[in-house]
């Protein structure tokens, strides 16, 4: 019967439930042997609780799917920027969920909703921009770069949904920064270090652009500016700790030495810290190219 009931509700019961089935003494070792996990109050599991599992116990709370929403809604989206753990869901109509551990719960009344996986949650571009928002000025964009780049959003959907919520808190920044926006930002680092670049006055870098070097290999640079033969790339804080990738990097150098290019690293202190000084950098090597 257990089987069956935990099947049917995608892995979770309530102790009401249990107690149909074992008495309280036995369901109080199953508890405290870890056979039965809890997932939140009232509601437990026999695996882990992940996600997926954390939803369905409070569909079973509430009576009905709940809708997700803000980082949760972001990451099923495929644009989280921020490794959301919390649950970001809306209240359920008609009843009143509680915020908790591992558990926000909001008033968006009037907040559009779609479907993902089959899960009730507010729309890409709705979310994108609330997420966005609530973020400091370079992580703002780099939840908009990710929210184009999940293919998800577009870009008059993003600007409508912003205009939509005028008024609202962040949101003058994040309908500034929309027209910035590009789905070729491959992390939120790379937006982070774009906007100082711009911010700084630079011209508006190539994102992902690739040469061809002279043994026919092909090479993706981060950011580039053609006309002047210079690359600038972001490291990870770990790309030194991997032999292949230093070994990968050192290639690249110098294919791009040898066909003319320029090259310069920046990390995440030079985008955050010191982001005159890799603006500096950026500009003295522009300047002679110019003079070349």
């Amino acid at each position: 019967m257990l089987d069956e009931l935990f099947a049917t509700q995608g892995g979770v019961a309530t102790t009401a439930q249990l107690l149909t089935a074992y008495s309280r003494s036995r369901l109080d070792t199953a508890i405290r042997d870890g056979a039965l996990l809890k997932v939140w109050p009232g509601v437990y599991s026999r695996e882990e609780p992940d996600i997926l599992i954390r939803l369905r116990g409070l569909d079973l709370r509430a009576g009905g799917p709940v809708a997700v929403c803000l980082g949760t809604a972001a990451a099923a989206y495929g644009f989280d920027t921020q490794d959301t753990t919390d649950l970001h869901v809306l209240t359920p109509p008609g009843h009143q969920l509680r915020n908790s551990a591992g558990l926000v719960v909001h008033r968006r009344d009037g907040a559009p909703l779609g479907t993902i996986e089959g899960r009730p949650a507010t729309t890409p571009e709705w979310t994108a921009v609330e997420v966005a928002r609530s973020l400091r000025r370079p992580r703002t964009l780099a939840t908009l770069d990710a929210a184009l780049r999940s293919n998800t959003c577009g870009r008059r959907g993003l600007l409508a949904t912003a205009a939509a919520q005028a008024g609202r808190r962040g949101i003058v920044a994040v309908r500034e920064l929309i027209p910035l926006a590009d789905p070729l930002a491959e992390s939120p680092m790379e937006s982070e270090a774009r906007l100082a670049m711009l911010d700084g006055g630079l011209p508006p870098p190539v994102l992902q652009h690739r040469i061809i070097d002279r043994n026919g290999r092909t090479w993706r640079l981060d950011f580039a500016w053609p006309d002047h033969r210079l690359a600038v790339e972001y490291d990870g804080f770990d790309w030194h700790s991997d032999p292949d990738q230093f070994r990968r990097d050192r290639q690249k150098r110098a294919a791009l030495t040898e066909v003319g290019w320029s090259l310069l690293s920046v990390v995440s202190d030079d985008v955050r810290r010191r982001s005159r000084d890799m603006v500096r950098r950026i500009e003295v090597e522009l300047a002679r190219s110019r003079a070349a």
